[in-house]
Protein backbone atom coordinates (compact mmCIF):
# COMPACT_ATOMS: atom_id res chain seq x y z
CA UNK A 1 0.00 0.00 0.00
CA UNK A 2 1.43 3.33 -0.90
CA UNK A 3 1.79 6.03 1.62
CA UNK A 4 -1.00 8.37 0.05
CA UNK A 5 -3.30 5.78 0.55
CA UNK A 6 -2.05 5.13 4.26
CA UNK A 7 -2.55 8.93 4.91
CA UNK A 8 -5.95 8.95 3.04
CA UNK A 9 -7.12 5.76 5.66
CA UNK A 10 -5.58 7.62 9.10
CA UNK A 11 -7.45 11.13 8.33
CA UNK A 12 -10.63 8.55 7.39
CA UNK A 13 -9.74 6.71 11.31
CA UNK A 14 -9.27 10.41 12.79
CA UNK A 15 -13.05 11.68 11.83
CA UNK A 16 -14.74 8.42 12.15
CA UNK A 17 -13.44 7.54 15.61
CA UNK A 18 -12.58 4.09 14.58
CA UNK A 19 -11.36 1.34 11.92
CA UNK A 20 -15.06 0.20 10.39
CA UNK A 21 -15.92 3.55 10.26
CA UNK A 22 -12.70 4.48 7.91
CA UNK A 23 -13.30 1.34 6.02
CA UNK A 24 -16.91 2.23 4.94
CA UNK A 25 -15.14 5.50 4.10
CA UNK A 26 -12.47 4.16 1.96
CA UNK A 27 -14.34 1.47 0.73
CA UNK A 28 -12.27 -1.38 2.26
CA UNK A 29 -12.29 -3.61 5.12
CA UNK A 30 -11.27 -3.28 8.75
CA UNK A 31 -8.33 -5.23 8.65
CA UNK A 32 -6.89 -3.28 6.18
CA UNK A 33 -7.93 -0.14 8.08
CA UNK A 34 -6.16 -2.02 11.22
CA UNK A 35 -2.95 -2.83 8.99
CA UNK A 36 -2.23 0.35 7.14
CA UNK A 37 -2.76 1.94 10.87
CA UNK A 38 0.52 -0.36 12.26
CA UNK A 39 2.05 0.37 9.38
CA UNK A 40 2.20 3.87 9.81
CA UNK A 41 2.92 3.88 13.43
CA UNK A 42 6.28 1.32 12.57
CA UNK A 43 7.27 3.80 10.52
CA UNK A 44 6.93 7.01 12.74
CA UNK A 45 7.66 5.04 15.66
CA UNK A 46 4.78 6.65 17.11
CA UNK A 47 1.50 5.38 19.10
CA UNK A 48 -1.30 7.26 16.71
CA UNK A 49 -3.99 5.73 18.22
CA UNK A 50 -4.99 4.22 22.00
CA UNK A 51 -7.06 1.18 20.98
CA UNK A 52 -9.49 -0.71 23.70
CA UNK A 53 -12.28 -2.96 23.21
CA UNK A 54 -14.97 0.26 23.17
CA UNK A 55 -13.24 3.16 21.65
CA UNK A 56 -10.67 4.27 19.51
CA UNK A 57 -8.52 7.46 21.05
CA UNK A 58 -6.22 9.26 19.32
CA UNK A 59 -3.18 10.30 20.94
CA UNK A 60 -1.28 13.68 21.32
CA UNK A 61 1.37 12.92 18.88
CA UNK A 62 -1.56 11.40 16.27
CA UNK A 63 -3.23 14.75 16.49
CA UNK A 64 -0.56 16.63 15.55
CA UNK A 65 0.27 14.35 13.01
CA UNK A 66 -3.47 14.35 11.80
CA UNK A 67 -3.28 18.45 11.78
CA UNK A 68 -0.09 18.32 9.19
CA UNK A 69 -1.33 15.63 7.29
CA UNK A 70 -4.71 16.94 6.58
CA UNK A 71 -3.01 20.44 5.55
CA UNK A 72 -0.83 18.53 3.77
CA UNK A 73 -3.64 16.76 1.88
CA UNK A 74 -5.66 20.07 1.80
CA UNK A 75 -2.35 22.02 0.28
CA UNK A 76 -2.29 18.67 -2.53
CA UNK A 77 -5.99 19.20 -3.76
CA UNK A 78 -5.42 22.85 -4.24
CA UNK A 79 -2.44 22.71 -6.46
CA UNK A 80 -4.09 19.63 -8.08
CA UNK A 81 -6.77 21.80 -9.05
CA UNK A 82 -5.17 25.26 -9.65
CA UNK A 83 -2.87 23.05 -12.18
CA UNK A 84 -5.88 21.50 -14.21
CA UNK A 85 -7.09 25.10 -14.12
CA UNK A 86 -4.37 26.33 -15.75
CA UNK A 87 -4.54 23.03 -18.24
CA UNK A 88 -7.76 23.87 -19.64
CA UNK A 89 -7.97 27.68 -19.34
CA UNK A 90 -5.71 29.38 -21.99
CA UNK A 91 -3.38 31.32 -19.76
CA UNK A 92 0.35 31.94 -18.70
CA UNK A 93 3.54 32.25 -20.57
CA UNK A 94 3.41 30.80 -24.59
CA UNK A 95 7.22 30.24 -25.69
CA UNK A 96 7.45 30.05 -29.19
CA UNK A 97 10.16 29.26 -31.71
CA UNK A 98 9.96 30.34 -35.39
CA UNK A 99 11.75 29.93 -38.45
CA UNK A 100 12.71 33.02 -39.12
CA UNK A 101 11.35 34.15 -42.72
CA UNK A 102 7.95 32.19 -41.46
CA UNK A 103 8.05 34.27 -38.22
CA UNK A 104 8.16 37.58 -39.92
CA UNK A 105 6.13 37.92 -42.73
CA UNK A 106 3.45 35.01 -41.04
CA UNK A 107 3.24 35.08 -37.78
CA UNK A 108 4.14 38.29 -36.17
CA UNK A 109 1.46 40.08 -38.06
CA UNK A 110 -0.80 37.11 -36.20
CA UNK A 111 -0.23 38.36 -33.11
CA UNK A 112 -1.81 41.27 -31.95
CA UNK A 113 -5.07 39.60 -32.76
CA UNK A 114 -3.97 36.06 -30.79
CA UNK A 115 -3.11 38.47 -27.76
CA UNK A 116 -6.74 40.24 -28.05
CA UNK A 117 -8.79 36.94 -28.21
CA UNK A 118 -6.49 35.55 -25.46
CA UNK A 119 -5.18 38.12 -22.77
CA UNK A 120 -4.38 36.05 -20.60
CA UNK A 121 -1.53 34.38 -22.66
CA UNK A 122 1.81 36.12 -22.67
CA UNK A 123 4.04 35.42 -25.36
CA UNK A 124 8.18 35.03 -25.62
CA UNK A 125 9.22 34.57 -29.17
CA UNK A 126 12.09 33.04 -30.38
CA UNK A 127 12.93 34.03 -34.02
CA UNK A 128 16.05 31.66 -35.47
CA UNK A 129 16.37 28.83 -37.97
CA UNK A 130 18.00 26.34 -35.80
CA UNK A 131 16.14 22.58 -35.19
CA UNK A 132 16.75 22.98 -31.33
CA UNK A 133 15.56 20.84 -28.61
CA UNK A 134 12.22 21.96 -27.55
CA UNK A 135 11.64 19.81 -24.89
CA UNK A 136 15.14 20.50 -23.43
CA UNK A 137 14.95 24.13 -23.86
CA UNK A 138 11.39 24.57 -22.45
CA UNK A 139 9.35 25.57 -26.02
CA UNK A 140 5.95 25.42 -25.84
CA UNK A 141 5.84 25.34 -29.46
CA UNK A 142 8.12 25.49 -32.58
CA UNK A 143 7.33 26.70 -36.47
CA UNK A 144 9.41 25.31 -38.57
CA UNK A 145 10.03 24.48 -42.22
CA UNK A 146 10.18 20.29 -42.28
CA UNK A 147 10.94 18.54 -38.59
CA UNK A 148 13.51 15.91 -37.12
CA UNK A 149 12.12 12.99 -36.50
CA UNK A 150 11.88 12.16 -32.74
CA UNK A 151 9.30 10.12 -31.15
CA UNK A 152 8.66 12.30 -28.33
CA UNK A 153 7.25 15.25 -30.64
CA UNK A 154 4.21 15.86 -32.54
CA UNK A 155 4.79 17.30 -36.25
CA UNK A 156 1.27 18.92 -36.77
CA UNK A 157 1.43 19.78 -40.85
CA UNK A 158 0.43 23.71 -41.08
CA UNK A 159 0.23 23.97 -44.99
CA UNK A 160 3.04 22.77 -47.45
CA UNK A 161 6.19 24.45 -48.71
CA UNK A 162 5.40 25.89 -52.21
CA UNK A 163 8.34 27.25 -54.66
CA UNK A 164 7.82 29.68 -57.03
CA UNK A 165 10.17 30.82 -59.78
CA UNK A 166 9.85 34.46 -59.49
CA UNK A 167 11.53 37.39 -60.92
CA UNK A 168 11.41 41.53 -61.03
CA UNK A 169 9.04 42.85 -64.36
CA UNK A 170 12.05 45.33 -64.62
CA UNK A 171 14.93 42.25 -65.36
CA UNK A 172 12.90 40.47 -67.39
CA UNK A 173 12.22 43.63 -69.45
CA UNK A 174 15.93 44.31 -69.07
CA UNK A 175 17.22 40.79 -69.97
CA UNK A 176 14.04 38.65 -71.63
CA UNK A 177 12.24 35.75 -70.64
CA UNK A 178 13.90 32.54 -70.39
CA UNK A 179 11.76 29.92 -72.40
CA UNK A 180 13.83 26.52 -70.90
CA UNK A 181 15.70 25.56 -68.06
CA UNK A 182 18.92 25.83 -70.72
CA UNK A 183 18.29 29.65 -70.94
CA UNK A 184 19.03 29.92 -67.55
CA UNK A 185 22.97 29.73 -67.78
CA UNK A 186 22.43 33.47 -69.22
CA UNK A 187 20.60 34.99 -66.33
CA UNK A 188 21.37 35.82 -63.04
CA UNK A 189 19.82 33.68 -59.97
CA UNK A 190 19.93 34.44 -56.35
CA UNK A 191 21.02 31.52 -54.31
CA UNK A 192 20.43 30.78 -50.85
CA UNK A 193 22.66 28.79 -48.57
CA UNK A 194 21.80 27.21 -45.39
CA UNK A 195 23.00 28.05 -42.45
CA UNK A 196 22.54 24.66 -40.77
CA UNK A 197 24.47 22.63 -43.18
CA UNK A 198 26.11 25.31 -45.59
CA UNK A 199 24.92 24.37 -48.61
CA UNK A 200 22.89 26.06 -51.52
CA UNK A 201 19.17 25.16 -51.64
CA UNK A 202 18.74 23.22 -54.64
CA UNK A 203 16.84 24.67 -57.99
CA UNK A 204 14.39 22.29 -59.36
CA UNK A 205 13.01 23.92 -62.58
CA UNK A 206 10.16 22.25 -65.52
CA UNK A 207 11.66 20.22 -68.17
CA UNK A 208 9.89 19.86 -71.95
CA UNK A 209 7.21 17.84 -70.50
CA UNK A 210 6.29 20.11 -67.44
CA UNK A 211 7.95 17.97 -64.74
CA UNK A 212 10.57 19.94 -62.49
CA UNK A 213 13.87 18.37 -62.24
CA UNK A 214 16.89 19.75 -60.05
CA UNK A 215 19.07 21.91 -62.39
CA UNK A 216 22.61 22.95 -61.58
CA UNK A 217 23.12 26.27 -62.10
CA UNK A 218 26.19 29.06 -61.29
CA UNK A 219 24.13 31.49 -58.74
CA UNK A 220 25.27 35.33 -59.33
CA UNK A 221 24.89 36.50 -55.71
CA UNK A 222 24.24 34.23 -52.77
CA UNK A 223 22.46 34.85 -49.31
CA UNK A 224 21.58 33.02 -46.02
CA UNK A 225 18.86 35.09 -45.45
CA UNK A 226 15.65 34.76 -47.09
CA UNK A 227 14.05 38.02 -46.64
CA UNK A 228 17.15 39.56 -47.94
CA UNK A 229 16.66 36.49 -51.41
CA UNK A 230 13.31 38.06 -51.87
CA UNK A 231 14.26 41.81 -51.58
CA UNK A 232 17.40 41.32 -54.03
CA UNK A 233 14.65 39.25 -56.44
CA UNK A 234 12.27 42.31 -56.50
CA UNK A 235 15.06 44.30 -56.75
CA UNK A 236 15.89 43.00 -60.10
CA UNK A 237 19.13 41.03 -59.28
CA UNK A 238 18.18 38.16 -61.00
CA UNK A 239 15.77 35.02 -60.19
CA UNK A 240 15.13 33.13 -57.26
CA UNK A 241 12.91 30.26 -56.16
CA UNK A 242 10.95 31.28 -53.39
CA UNK A 243 8.76 29.44 -50.77
CA UNK A 244 5.82 30.68 -51.27
CA UNK A 245 5.20 32.72 -48.01
CA UNK A 246 8.58 34.33 -48.90
CA UNK A 247 7.44 35.37 -52.83
CA UNK A 248 3.54 36.19 -51.28
CA UNK A 249 4.02 40.05 -50.66
CA UNK A 250 6.19 40.39 -53.42
CA UNK A 251 3.71 38.66 -56.03
CA UNK A 252 0.72 40.41 -54.90
CA UNK A 253 2.83 44.30 -55.05
CA UNK A 254 3.73 43.60 -58.30
CA UNK A 255 7.14 43.31 -57.76
CA UNK A 256 7.82 40.01 -58.42
CA UNK A 257 5.95 37.71 -61.07
CA UNK A 258 5.82 34.02 -61.05
CA UNK A 259 7.22 31.86 -64.27
CA UNK A 260 5.81 29.00 -63.87
CA UNK A 261 3.35 27.06 -61.84
CA UNK A 262 4.44 26.23 -58.13
CA UNK A 263 6.59 23.40 -56.79
CA UNK A 264 5.97 21.31 -54.55
CA UNK A 265 8.97 18.86 -53.00
CA UNK A 266 7.26 15.30 -52.82
CA UNK A 267 9.33 14.49 -49.54
CA UNK A 268 7.16 13.88 -46.19
CA UNK A 269 8.71 16.16 -44.41
CA UNK A 270 8.21 19.00 -46.62
CA UNK A 271 5.93 22.00 -44.92
CA UNK A 272 5.15 24.05 -42.68
CA UNK A 273 4.75 22.42 -38.85
CA UNK A 274 3.93 23.40 -35.55
CA UNK A 275 5.90 20.92 -33.50
CA UNK A 276 5.22 20.28 -29.77
CA UNK A 277 5.99 17.43 -27.35
CA UNK A 278 3.83 14.67 -27.05
CA UNK A 279 2.04 14.43 -24.07
CA UNK A 280 -1.82 13.26 -23.24
CA UNK A 281 -3.12 16.56 -21.96
CA UNK A 282 -2.46 19.38 -24.83
CA UNK A 283 -2.11 22.58 -22.35
CA UNK A 284 -5.06 24.57 -23.28
CA UNK A 285 -2.55 27.96 -24.58
CA UNK A 286 -1.01 25.77 -26.93
CA UNK A 287 -4.38 24.10 -27.97
CA UNK A 288 -5.65 27.46 -28.69
CA UNK A 289 -2.66 28.49 -30.41
CA UNK A 290 -2.72 25.70 -32.82
CA UNK A 291 -6.53 26.27 -33.48
CA UNK A 292 -6.02 29.75 -34.32
CA UNK A 293 -3.30 29.58 -36.38
CA UNK A 294 -4.83 26.98 -38.22
CA UNK A 295 -7.88 29.20 -39.42
CA UNK A 296 -6.07 32.06 -40.20
CA UNK A 297 -4.12 29.83 -42.47
CA UNK A 298 -7.30 28.84 -44.03
CA UNK A 299 -8.62 32.44 -43.98
CA UNK A 300 -4.99 33.06 -46.29
CA UNK A 301 -6.06 30.02 -48.72
CA UNK A 302 -3.61 27.35 -47.21
CA UNK A 303 -4.20 24.75 -45.46
CA UNK A 304 -2.59 21.36 -44.72
CA UNK A 305 -2.51 20.20 -48.32
CA UNK A 306 -2.85 23.43 -49.62
CA UNK A 307 -1.42 26.99 -50.28
CA UNK A 308 -2.76 29.83 -52.57
CA UNK A 309 0.28 29.08 -54.78
CA UNK A 310 -1.34 26.48 -56.33
CA UNK A 311 -4.34 28.70 -58.06
CA UNK A 312 -1.19 31.96 -58.83
CA UNK A 313 -0.83 32.70 -62.50
CA UNK A 314 2.27 32.08 -64.01
CA UNK A 315 4.01 33.33 -67.52
CA UNK A 316 4.42 30.52 -68.87
CA UNK A 317 1.86 27.57 -68.74
CA UNK A 318 2.76 24.01 -68.85
CA UNK A 319 0.65 22.02 -71.97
Amino acid sequence: MDKLRSLEIFLATCDGGSFAAAARTCNTDPSTVSKAIARLEAQLGLTLFQRSTRQLRITTPGKRYADTVRKMMQDLSTCEDELKHLNDSPGGTLRISSAACYGHLYLRPLLQAFCQRYPAIKLELEINDLHVDIIENDIDIALRTGYVKDSRLVARRLSPMDFLTCVSPQYLQAHGTPRCAEDFHQHSWIGFRIKETQQLQPVFLPDGRGEYQPCELARSHITDDGEAMAYMCSDGLGFAQLPHFLAKQGLNSGALVSLYPYFRPPQPDNGVFAIYAKRDYLPAKVRVFIEFITSALEVMGESSNHTWAEDWPSLIHFP
